[in-house]
């Protein structure tokens, strides 16, 4: 595997990453042939694989997403999180916000960093971790879906208590790594889908119900 771009990767991921350890170097030499030809990817390097700097012991829901935003800044490794200071605030994160508020009351943020969310075990994932910036969905060819499925497989192997959602159609292959998991399934946040069938279907509600039918405790769904 390559140890770059693996850099503050948490241990306890290894060995999921390891079955993946071809993808990854495909992935790797990719980047690179883009970068030496002037290519601007999202997420930035450093960040690829942001998601995965916290235990896997520590995970019990996992949000799953299609690929980075492709506007340049907005991407931070997180799936639908931004920094403190970003600028209108992506539409996806305005109607996930949106969505928030009818479910559970919760007014939306004036930012967009969901890290709040990761603190309580929260695992904002994207099919995709990287995107050419500015071309939404240009990295689906890239055997991404083959270090994220490791990732998610893992996850099904350890157990709960566990919820998964799966956002839009680019997420709906994620649900054979998660044989045994509760899913919570609806369209994509993005403009383009939200209101056939995001709008109105309660997620953050479902997945609290979920994890304390588990054994588990709620997550504070406020950031």
């Amino acid at each position: 595997m390559n140890s770059g771009l693996l850099a503050g990767v948490h241990p306890s991921w290894l060995p999921a990453f390891s079955h993946a350890s071809d993808a990854i170097a495909d992935i790797v030499n990719r980047l690179e042939v883009g970068r030496v030809a002037g290519i601007t990817h999202a997420t930035d390097r450093a960040d690829i694989f942001r998601a995965f700097r916290v235990s896997i012991d520590s995970v019990r829901v996992v949000i799953l997403g299609q690929d980075p935003y492709p506007t340049p800044g907005h991407a931070v490794g997180l799936a639908f999180s931004t920094s403190r200071n970003v600028r209108p605030l992506p539409r996806s994160l305005s109607n996930i916000y949106a969505e928030l508020r009818d479910d559970l009351g919760i007014e939306p943020a004036q930012h967009g960093d969901l890290s709040r969310w990761v603190d309580q075990g929260v695992l904002l994932l994207n099919a995709s971790l990287t995107v050419r910036a500015g071309e939404a969905g240009s990295h689906r060819s890239w055997p991404w879906k083959d270090v994220t499925g490791a990732a998610l497989h893992a996850l099904a192997e350890r157990g709960g208590p566990l919820v998964a959602v799966l956002w839009g159609r680019e997420a709906q292959w994620a649900a054979a790594q998660l044989n045994g998991v509760d899913l919570i399934e609806s369209a994509h946040p993005s403009p383009l889908s939200a209101h056939r069938g995001f709008f109105g279907s309660r997620p953050f509600s479902r997945i609290n119900a979920s994890l304390v039918t588990q054994g588990g405790a709620a997550v504070d769904w406020r950031v």
